[in-house]
């Protein structure tokens, strides 16, 4: 949903960047309007017209790349960030048309998104890839779990998958070799040597997991968030181009002008730069 509003001519005295990046609160994202950005002209002349693009992200580095977009957003068009604090909502707000996009997740959550919800969002462009890992206070390989030891994973079917997969590649579990690779679930171990409680939490929880279990599944942005990198402190790392963060948006809206331009300035230079500059490997 971009918004057009009308800006008068800056003078020397009122010049301001052209780029901008304005936060919303996400309680207020579905109702609050865009608020306008100017009047018209004196004399009557022509004002330029600024479209606001509205994106949804959740925590760094998905943040950190859409501002460093902002920055750089062609002439016409300004970035407003749009804060949510979970994983639904920002294509809730995609699918009705009360954001134009968002820059949360990966292309095998939004297709489980779209199954359960009847929605029609499409990944417009890769933007990062997610390494995850599995971390333990206690533990300094996965090879140390315990019998009848604990594992947290979390409870959405893509991250679940990639959790399982992590584990077998490891030698942890076996999955049934009918099930295809990064599809599997819990029910679909068919070997468990070492008797492991698996558990399945939200992907919000994984973090107070990590005080309570022997092991526990983790995506980057949310390690970061307790002091932890893969690189550093994963017991095992992954990294698959299928899992890259993506630019999400409606099928309808996939080929507007507004996310064309929010497309080029989230493969930018500029981004690529901020990205490298977290250790999160830009997937542009």
């Amino acid at each position: 949903m971009t918004r057009t509003t009308r800006k008068a001519p800056m003078t020397r005295a009122s010049a301001r960047p052209r780029h901008r990046i304005r936060h919303a609160l996400a309680a207020l994202a579905a109702g609050v309007g865009l608020l306008a950005t100017g009047c018209a002209a004196p004399g009557g002349a022509d004002a330029a017209e600024i479209v606001t693009i509205r994106v949804a992200a959740t925590v760094t580095p998905m943040t950190d790349a859409v501002e460093a977009a902002a920055e750089v957003i062609e002439e016409g068009y300004e970035v407003e960030l749009v804060p949510v604090s979970d994983y639904v909502q920002p294509n809730v707000l995609v699918q009705n048309d009360e954001i134009d996009a968002n820059v949360v997740q990966f292309e095998s959550f939004m297709e489980e998104f779209n199954e359960r919800n009847g929605a029609d969002l499409v990944v417009v462009q890769p933007v990062y890839a997610t390494v995850v890992a599995f971390y333990s206070r206690t533990l300094e390989s996965l090879d140390d779990l315990p019998d009848g030891g604990s594992v947290v994973i979390a409870n959405d079917k893509a991250n679940a998958a990639r959790a399982l997969q992590l584990l077998a590649d490891n030698g942890i579990i076996t999955l049934d070799p009918a099930v295809e690779r990064f599809a599997a679930r819990v029910s679909d171990i068919v070997d468990n040597p070492r008797n492991l409680e698996i558990t399945e939490v939200d992907l919000l929880q994984l973090n107070t997991a990590y005080d309570e279990a022997d092991a526990v599944y983790n995506l980057p942005s949310f390690a970061r968030q307790i002091g932890l990198t893969p690189q550093d402190d994963g017991l095992v790392v992954e990294q698959d181009e299928r899992f890259e963060v993506a630019l999400v948006t409606r099928a309808g809206n996939a080929d507007s002008p507004a996310i064309a331009a929010l497309q080029r300035a989230l493969t930018s230079d500029r981004v690529r730069e901020v990205l490298e500059g977290l250790g999160v490997p830009p997937a542009f």
